[in-house]
């Protein structure tokens, strides 16, 4: 089935969805009373998707009114949670359900545009997991369309509502280290696949398995694609990177104030056309911002690690992001860090906190929709678009046979590579249409 796109919304209008829509945006602008919850529908109820759920209840804000899911499993588990929320399996039939005012999303990876599009043109605040979505052009349109639109939105980088990122975010912009021109950033975990799928196996009782495969040109199912392995393949992940680098490199962006890059390069396997690699090394060049030096990022996964690492004697943090400063450096990972060398640092008094207590990544977001703010939430899409970007051009550059790719975000080209532009833009299902 095609998606419901902006064409389809506009056909119901005459149904009384646009009248709907104008008041649900009415309703936004003026916000809400304190009294109010927000009416929230998830789309996607296991896995991280059932954690989401169970942090929007932790907010005290929320009445979840519908759930969306293509496996009736999973579905059924989550109605008997919340027995009064209205039951999907596909979502452009929760977007005709008059109350929702927002859409949390927690699926694979090639659905999230497509969904996300939907709500954000039908009036809805969205809450979209890592990374925003499947391709650079797809998450282009979504950072363009929640502007345009003018909706909450945050992507579920939940990490960044941290105190650790915090502290580190102060003492990197306080100079603790001095200029720093070099960051590494490394996580011991593989998402990879080396061999063919099994064929011929029996769809699972109440899987809508064409739900699923989305704009995904038709295959058989399999269960080498699904639940969570989906992460291995092209076709529905970006294999470790895609899990994990908006995680890890939003520290770096957010502390260093990093904009687009304008060169990467992977290194790793030679790559295959169908499933995603053991492991990836992806080397990107930021340029100077204000008065902010060049900086040269490299992201790691599987079993590499910088030779840095093992020079500062790093053996213990199996994950970490390294930043390389004048004056020494500084290891994080999401709940500590240290400036070395120690010695050096051993009188070194921290500045006071000036990054504000988070009161949680879905309670920014949930207050946010209530007041109508779009940019209070701080992994809101503007923020977190160019971040998905650069992640998934990495995956990009080692899909082009780990070639350098010289990245022009304005025009959202490969300027040195033309054959790029397969990976950059994708190919769907006919009758699906952004």
């Amino acid at each position: 089935m095609p998606p419901f796109n902006r064409r389809d919304f506009l056909k119901g209008a005459a149904a009384g969805v646009g009248y709907w829509v104008a008041q649900q945006y009415a309703r936004g602008q003026e916000g809400t009373s304190p009294g109010d919850k927000l009416n929230v529908a998830v789309v996607g109820t296991a896995h991280q998707a059932d954690y989401n759920i169970k942090e929007l209840g932790k907010t005290g804000l929320v009445n979840l009114v519908a759930f969306v899911d293509v496996d009736d499993r999973f579905l059924r588990a989550a109605a008997e949670q919340t027995p009064k929320a209205r039951r999907y399996h596909d979502y452009r039939d929760m977007l005709e359900q008059k109350d929702v005012d927002a859409v949390l999303i927690a699926i694979p990876d090639h659905m999230h545009a497509w969904v996300t599009l939907a709500a954000l043109r039908s009036g809805r605040h969205v809450y979209c997991e890592k990374p925003l979505a499947h391709s650079v052009e797809e998450v282009r349109l979504v950072t363009e369309t929640a502007a345009k639109e003018k909706r909450v939105t945050q992507m579920g980088t939940q990490i960044h509502a941290g105190d650790n990122y915090r502290r580190v975010v102060e003492l990197i912009q306080g100079g603790a280290i001095g200029p720093v021109k070099e960051v590494h950033v490394w996580i011991g975990k593989g998402w990879f696949q080396d061999h063919p799928e099994r064929k011929g196996m029996p769809l699972p009782e109440g899987l809508h398995w064409n739900l699923w495969l989305g704009p995904v040109p038709p295959r058989p199912y399999s269960p080498d694609y699904l639940p969570e392995v989906w992460r291995r393949w092209w076709a529905f992940g970006e294999g470790t990177i895609g899990d994990m680098a908006c995680h890890w490199i939003d520290l770096p962006k957010w502390a260093l104030k990093l904009g687009n890059p304008t060169r990467v390069r992977a290194d790793g396997p030679p790559p295959h056309p169908q499933w995603c690699p053991k492991w990836l090394e992806a080397h990107y060049e930021f340029p100077a911002r204000e008065d902010l030096p060049p900086v040269q990022l490299t992201w790691y996964d599987g079993d590499r690690r910088p030779a840095l690492a093992s020079d500062l004697k790093l053996d213990k943090w199996k994950n970490g992001t390294l930043f390389v400063g004048e004056k020494g450096y500084l290891i994080t990972d999401y709940d500590r860090h240290k400036l070395l060398p120690e010695d050096k640092f051993k009188d070194f008094a921290p500045p006071a906190p000036t990054i504000e207590k988070s009161v949680g990544q879905h309670k920014e977001w949930v207050l946010a929709c209530m007041k109508n703010d779009p940019l209070k939430p701080l992994c809101n899409f503007s923020y977190s678009g160019p971040l998905s970007e650069a992640v998934l051009l990495g995956a990009v550059s080692h899909r082009l046979g780990n070639r350098e790719i010289t990245w022009d975000a304005q025009k959202m080209q490969a300027t040195n590579a033309p054959d790029a532009e397969q990976f950059l833009k994708l190919t769907y299902r006919r009758g699906w249409v952004l």
